[in-house]
């Protein structure tokens, strides 16, 4: 069985990618794998332990980083968030494509560890677009989201080191587009093993 690609999502807070992220598990629940953060930050309405997020308090959090339990971690508006190891294990070796939603921090991180993860970065298509998601959730106050666009000043300049930019306008057509993305990413891997060692093979073959 072929091993799963590692799939690192990330981008503006307020581009959508938790409702990418579900809506693509919802369609295609037999070959994708979405990593579950662990985080410090409070629950929001509706969010459920081991479904969204495992809450952990600070600190639990640093005991998961003294044991090495974690392959990224990084701060986010004054909260830790990190992607435990087993998990994106044991379902690449199952060969799914495991899907990490996480922060541009640690998508550095993990490149750094795993050099052929897949970097995706998301965005709406206009920053008037973004404050107006952000504000369209009600669950932040005006500081917090005013410290979100403040953030987001700071994580386009990382935009350039993604594998590809999603621009997230229709949530569809984004999908689509991130599917296509995969597809791809497999059709390389595939041409790197496969077709290379077969070709390969017929050339050590002629005398």
């Amino acid at each position: 069985m072929k091993k799963g690609l590692l799939i690192a999502v990330s981008g503006f807070s307020g581009a959508g990618k938790g409702t990418l992220m579900k809506k693509l598990m919802d369609e295609c629940p037999d070959d994708f794998a979405l990593s579950i953060s662990a985080t410090t930050r409070q629950p929001r309405e509706g969010e459920k332990e081991g479904v969204e997020y495992f809450f952990k308090t600070k600190e639990e959090f640093e005991e998961m980083i003294d044991a090495g339990e974690l392959i990224e971690h990084a701060v986010y508006v004054g909260n830790y968030y990190g992607t435990p190891k087993k998990f994106v294990d044991e379902q690449r070796e199952s060969g799914k494509d495991v899907l990490l939603e996480i922060e541009v921090q640690g998508v550095l991180q993990v490149k750094e560890k795993f050099p052929d993860t897949v970097t995706v970065f998301v965005t709406p298509p206009t920053i008037s677009e973004l404050r107006k998601r952000l504000t369209g959730r009600g669950t932040e106050d005006a500081e917090t989201i005013e410290k979100r666009i403040e953030r987001a000043a700071e994580e386009v300049r990382y935009a350039y080191d993604y594998d590809y930019l999603l621009i997230n306008d229709d949530i569809d057509k984004a999908i689509a587009d991130l599917r296509d993305i995969v597809s791809a990413e497999h059709q390389k891997e595939e041409n790197r093993t496969d077709v290379v060692k077969r070709l390969q093979d017929e050339l050590g073959g002629k005398k």
